[in-house]
């Protein structure tokens, strides 16, 4: 038997190193670092890159549903890829960390959702990038983003001056290459993405699909995305006049077979589902509390409201997203969940 237990015992704990004469940093071993994503990131560096505000914090959360049989039999079968947490702090110049583990259990037999954390400085200035990337059809795309996604978008050359542009052609270079490393492949895996790029005190929200980016401004949650379905009035007339068509089947889908207008991959529906992203941009002031990223597995059962207030109640980022996922699985979600909540700690002294 899998439990959350034993596998949050498993995991190493996340280290922080600091002397007297040495810059705080956090250190992440191995088991979180590849699962997970994520950076060994100077606190202080950190800080005085998002200036204005005090600090953040960031905790991940991915539960993975396996099957029916085995709930039944009060059985938690092992996975292929194990679900993970990473959460990490910085404020008034030192650092802390906190990680936790994953566990496994529901009605899906494999895991298709990913998320990826970067912390990192471009050019003396600070840069913090954060995904879930939610798959379709097989791991293969959503794995590809995690892998290449970010990594392809702190290439682009206009990435400090112009990041809006960096973002939209990054989400549409990195589509195009995995389907061309996809070329021989006779599967057609596709992937949500819902990023968000912290630098220079700006926040972009970036989106394709339908996983969902919420944000708790002045008390108030507000979605800075909006989830790409076929019979969204715009996105229908998008895919009609490229040719395609928009059926209902259980649901509107694009051709009769995919309940999403735009996605990564999804070969044999482009043109008609593309990867361009809706992205919105954010000025981090004391108004931005946290933020919340999400696959449609939290989403489907888990309201806007009801997710920020939990994530302004609680102290740790780490604690609002298991308990995100626990209560999204106890409401029936079918699907995999994972979760990353960002909180905003403000200087309201400068």
């Amino acid at each position: 038997m899998v439990c959350f237990a034993s596998l949050r015992t498993a995991l190493p704990l996340l280290r922080l190193r600091a002397t007297t004469t040495t810059t705080p940093r956090f250190l992440l071993p191995r088991a979180l670092s590849g699962g997970g994503g994520g950076a060994a990131v100077d606190a202080r560096a950190l800080l005085r890159g998002h200036s204005g505000w005090r600090g953040l914090r960031v905790a991940a959360r991915m539960m993975l549903d396996s099957s029916d049989s085995a709930a039944a039999a009060g059985q938690m079968q092992p996975q292929r890829r194990a679900a993970g947490a990473v959460a990490c702090s910085a404020q008034d110049g030192g650092a802390a960390g906190y990680a936790s583990g994953g566990w496994a259990r529901g009605k899906r037999a494999t895991m298709e959702d990913f998320y990826d954390v970067k912390l990192t400085e471009i050019d003396g200035q600070a840069v913090s990038l954060f995904g879930v990337f939610d798959g379709h059809g097989g791991p293969r795309a959503a794995e590809y983003l995690k892998e290449n996604l970010f990594e392809n978008l702190l290439k682009h050359p206009e990435f400090l001056t112009d990041t809006k542009l960096a973002i939209s052609e990054t989400y549409q270079k990195t589509d195009t290459d995995f389907l061309e490393s996809e070329s021989n492949a006779f599967r057609d895996d596709g992937s949500t993405a819902s990023t968000a790029v912290l630098v220079g005190g700006h926040l972009y929200v970036a989106n394709v699909g339908d996983s969902r980016a919420v944000v708790s401004k002045a008390g108030k949650a507000m979605a800075l995305s909006e989830d790409h379905k076929p019979n969204r009035s715009d996105e229908r007339k998008r895919i009609e006049n490229a040719g395609g068509v928009v059926i209902w089947a259980g649901t509107w889908r694009v051709g009769g077979v995919l309940a999403m207008s735009r996605a990564f991959g999804n070969r044999l529906l482009k043109p008609f589902v593309v990867a361009e992203p809706e992205i919105q941009e954010e000025l981090v002031n004391e108004d931005l509390e946290c933020l919340v990223l999400a696959s449609d597995g939290l989403w489907d059962v888990v309201e806007n409201e009801e997710a920020v207030s939990l994530a302004k109640t609680e102290d740790l980022p780490e604690s609002v997203a298991r308990k995100l996922t626990e209560i999204a699985y106890s409401r029936g979600s079918a699907d995999n969940i994972t979760c990353i909540v960002v909180q905003f700690h403000h200087d309201k002294t400068e």
